[in-house]
């Protein structure tokens, strides 16, 4: 964004300043300001960031909003008078969205959001401009500070959209205006707050709010959650992924070795393609690129060579080698029902190497029903697969109740927060021969346990 602060007050509707700097970027902390950024401080009940504001011009920036109820501002500065930070900062995306000729892709789903952004933006970026979400800048504060960093000849932007209750994806939809969105599956996260996987289900579908009257959704077609709201939108242009064969694209056939996942795709397309990327899951992710791509104008051809060179945001099944010849996949980012299912049924399936073990945390923010949601991944850890599994956090006990009757306590062990006891017990037991799955929900922080171990 390059803007000067009176063509921003006139977004605001706010009187023209006294002076009028050229707005460069936006920054809401101090610690990463750039010269030329429009400071936007924010009062919570801890920290008010006005006393910031100072520094920020200090740093070099351009100007600086101040609320009008806030005393003392400071003199021969360019600041502009808001009634609210976050409401301003909201409405000067809107504005600048609606000047851009870019193209914006949305993205939600309990999980694989940023899995599949990483890759659509991945498949993008070799023939486009590209600009994707950063970081966790999913929400009402993160998006529009995506889309005010977004250079005024961006040609695709690809946009995370996270929530926790109703009426967010709404307002995030609507606030980005995608010609494209994806939803990449419903699972358990959020639970506590929505109540039911129905209610996610709806939550998520929020996203074709903002849709363009001529856009495209694409969507999970092996959930059936989500086809009610499929039939009830007429006239909605829609494309489904999965691994039924009555989708728009399907799933045949995946291969893993130590370089990624290789597959056979049939439907709108009939392709064989790879991934740098382990996990069936992730194959799945990748047919929502694959359709938002096709839809673009890629060939087939163009999508094949840059998936080759994906690289997706760190501890999404991201392959960790070791001192002593071992693999870890860190799967660390985040953890719930659907997801934690789908990083064992990977292990399970795969051929990488032969002694398998499983570092599994809590899932966290599942509701009432957190007891039967961990004591129910015990139904996919069998003994005559894995080696061994060592479990992390409160929680994790339900599970491991659930497998004192597979696995001994040389195969078996739990801890509520000792990583060091951890780490002990599973350098005895791995070898050169062995493959280790970490994943937790991110509270639990388990990439700890991987950095002993990592070259």
């Amino acid at each position: 964004m390059k803007k000067t602060l009176a063509h921003i007050a006139k977004w605001l509707g706010l009187e023209q300043p006294s002076s009028n700097p050229l707005v460069t970027g936006v920054s809401i902390n101090t610690r990463t300001l750039k010269p030329g950024d429009l400071f936007i401080p924010f009062r919570g009940e801890n920290v008010n960031g006005h006393k910031f504001v100072e520094s920020a011009f200090d740093k070099g920036a351009a100007a600086a909003f101040w609320l009008k109820d806030e005393p003392n501002p400071p003199k021969n500065v360019p600041l502009l008078f808001v009634d609210s930070s976050e409401a301003a900062l909201q409405q000067m995306a809107r504005a600048y969205r609606e000047e851009l000729s870019t193209v914006f892709i949305g993205i939600t789903g309990s999980n694989g959001k940023t899995s599949t952004k990483d890759l659509i933006a991945g498949m993008l970026s070799p023939y486009y401009r590209v600009k994707k979400t950063e970081g966790n800048f999913n929400n009402e504060l993160g998006l529009p500070l995506t889309i005010l960093s977004l250079e005024e000849d961006t040609e695709y932007a690809v946009l995370e959209m996270g929530m926790s209750s109703f009426g967010e994806i709404e307002f995030l939809s609507n606030m980005a205006k995608p010609t494209y969105a994806v939803i990449t599956n419903i699972g358990e996260a959020h639970m506590k707050d929505l109540g039911s996987r129905e209610g996610i289900a709806k939550a998520k579908f929020e996203i074709i709010v903002g849709l363009n009257k001529d856009g495209l959704l694409v969507y999970d077609g092996d959930e059936p959650l989500l086809k009610p709201f499929i039939s009830n939108a007429p006239g909605l242009n829609t494309k489904s992924f999965g691994t039924g064969n009555k989708n728009d694209l399907c799933i045949e056939q995946v291969t893993f070795t130590e370089q990624g996942s290789s597959f056979i795709v049939n439907g709108e397309l009939n392709e064989e393609m790879s991934i740098p990327i382990l996990g069936e899951h992730q194959v799945k992710n990748t047919l929502a690129a694959l359709l938002v791509g096709k839809e673009i104008g890629l060939s087939s051809q163009q999508m094949r060579d840059a998936l080759k060179q994906i690289v997706l945001t760190d501890m999404r099944m991201q392959v960790i080698e070791t001192n002593n010849g071992s693999i870890f996949i860190n799967d660390a980012y985040n953890a719930a029902p659907t997801s934690m299912r789908a990083a064992i049924q990977f292990l399970e399936k795969s051929t990488i190497k032969p002694d398998k073990w499983l570092v599994l945390g809590d899932m966290l923010e599942l509701g009432p029903d957190e007891k039967s949601f961990h004591e129910e991944i015990g139904e996919y850890i069998s003994n005559d697969v894995f080696s061994g599994v060592c479990l992390f956090g409160s929680r994790m006990k339900w599970l491991k109740d659930q497998l004192s009757d597979k696995f001994d306590e040389q195969q078996l062990k739990w801890v509520e927060n000792d990583y060091e006891s951890l780490i002990s017990f599973l350098d005895s037991k791995i070898t050169n021969q062995s493959i280790v799955l970490v994943k937790g929900s991110r509270g639990m922080k388990l990439e700890k346990v991987i950095e002993p171990f990592q070259k």
